[in-house]
C-alpha cells in the first residue's frame, strides 16, 4: 500500500491504461507539456507521444467531436475538461453524438469514451468555475455518469472508465485532487454502478457523492457521540443510479437524508427522491429530507459561497429533526 494524492491515483490510472491499451489516448487543453491543469496528465507526453497526448486549441465543441469520431473508429479517448463547466460549449456533441450515436446506429457503433475533469465548487473561484454540472448531463440518454470522492475510488473507477464501451462523464471535485489515501499498488477496478457503503448504521439513510461524502464524514462525530446510527451511501454512479443498494439501506432504516452539492431544483437529490418514492414508498417513516446547494449562481465572496454550499453543522441538525420527528410520528 502507497499513499498518494488524488490527481496521482487519476494519473497512474491514465498511465496503466495507456501502457495496457494502444487505442487509450488523453485530449484536451493543456493535458500535454503542461500535464494538465491538477497535473493529472503530467509527463504522460513524454512517454507516449504528442499524439496520444494531444494538446489541443481552446475548441471544446471541436475536440470533444473529433474524440467521439475516434471513439467509434476504434480508438479509447479520454478527453480532460480544464473545468467541466468548459465543456457546456460542447454540449451538443455529448448530447447529439456522444450520448445517441450507440443507439442511432442500430448499435453498429460502440461509444468508449472518457469526459473527465475537475468540477463543483471551489475556492473563491468565481461562478464561472463554481458550477454543479451533474444534472445538466443526468438528462442526457445513454451516458453513464459517475463522481469519484476518494484516491482510491477515483483510480479504480477511472480505469474502469477506459475500458467500458459507452461514454462515460466522468466528475471530480476541484477540492479533492489533494486528499490523500493508501491505496494497493496491484492493479484493481471499481464498478461504475455500485454504491460504496461508507459506513453501516441503523437510523437513517445518508445519501451523498463527490465532496459532500466528506462533509457528511465530518458531521459523524458529534452525531454518534450524540446517539445517533446513521449509515452513510456514496452514490459514485449518478446515473444509472444504484437502487438496487439504496434499496437495502432504505428497508433497514426507514429514513433518508440526500446530502449534494447540486442544485435544489432538478439535481440529483430530486431524481432520488423521485426513485425513493416511486420503489421505496411504503418502507419510509417519514418524508425523504434532501440538503441541497442554493439554486444560485456561485458567489466570489468566500462568505457567500461558504454559505452557497451544506456544511457539516447542517447535516447534523437535519439527521437529529428527521430521526426524532419520525421517533415521535412512529410512536
Amino acid at each position: 500500500m502507497s499513499k498518494v494524492f488524488m490527481f496521482d491515483a487519476l494519473r497512474a490510472a491514465t498511465d496503466e491504461e495507456m501502457e495496457r491499451d494502444l487505442t487509450v489516448c488523453v485530449i484536451g487543453e493543456d493535458v500535454g507539456h503542461y500535464g494538465g491543469s491538477y497535473k493529472v496528465t503530467k509527463d504522460l507526453h513524454s512517454k507516449y507521444g504528442d499524439l496520444r497526448v494531444l494538446d489541443t486549441p481552446i475548441a471544446e465543441n471541436s475536440f470533444t467531436g473529433m474524440a467521439i469520431g475516434g471513439a467509434i473508429t476504434g480508438l479509447r479517448p479520454i478527453v480532460e475538461g480544464m473545468n467541466m463547466s468548459f465543456l457546456l460549449l460542447a454540449f451538443n456533441q455529448i448530447s447529439n453524438n456522444a450520448g445517441m450515436l450507440r443507439y442511432t446506429s442500430g448499435g453498429n457503433f460502440t461509444l468508449p469514451l472518457v469526459i473527465r475533469g475537475p468540477g463543483g465548487v471551489g475556492r473563491q473561484l468565481g461562478a464561472e468555475h463554481s458550477q454543479r454540472l451533474e444534472a445538466y448531463f443526468q438528462a442526457i440518454p445513454g451516458l453513464k455518469i459517475v463522481a469519484c470522492s476518494t484516491p482510491y475510488n477515483a483510480k479504480g473507477l477511472l480505469k474502469s472508465a477506459i475500458r467500458d464501451n459507452n461514454p462515460v462523464v466522468f466528475f471530480e471535485h476541484v477540492l479533492l485532487y489533494n486528499l490523500q489515501e493508501e491505496i494497493p499498488q496491484e492493479e484493481y477496478l471499481i464498478p461504475l454502478d455500485k454504491a460504496e457503503i461508507v459506513r453501516k448504521g441503523e437510523d437513517i439513510t445518508i445519501l451523498t457523492y463527490s465532496r459532500m461524502r466528506h462533509h457528511v464524514i465530518q458531521a459523524l462525530p458529534v452525531l454518534l457521540n450524540d446517539g445517533y446510527n446513521p449509515e452513510v451511501l456514496d452514490l459514485i454512479s449518478l446515473k444509472p443510479l444504484d437502487i438496487e443498494s439504496i434499496s437495502i439501506s432504505v428497508k433497514k432504516t426507514h429514513r433518508v437524508l440526500i446530502v449534494e452539492e447540486c442544485m435544489k431544483t432538478a439535481g440529483i437529490g430530486a431524481e432520488l427522491i423521485a426513485q425513493i418514492n416511486e420503489h421505496l414508498f411504503d418502507e419510509l417513516d417519514a418524508p425523504v429530507v434532501r440538503l441541497s446547494s442554493q439554486d444560485i449562481p456561485t458567489p466570489y465572496n468566500g462568505s457567500l459561497e461558504q454559505a452557497t454550499v451544506i456544511q457539516p453543522h447542517q447535516i447534523i441538525d437535519a439527521v437529529k429533526n428527521l430521526i426524532n420527528s419520525s421517533n415521535i410520528v412512529t410512536t
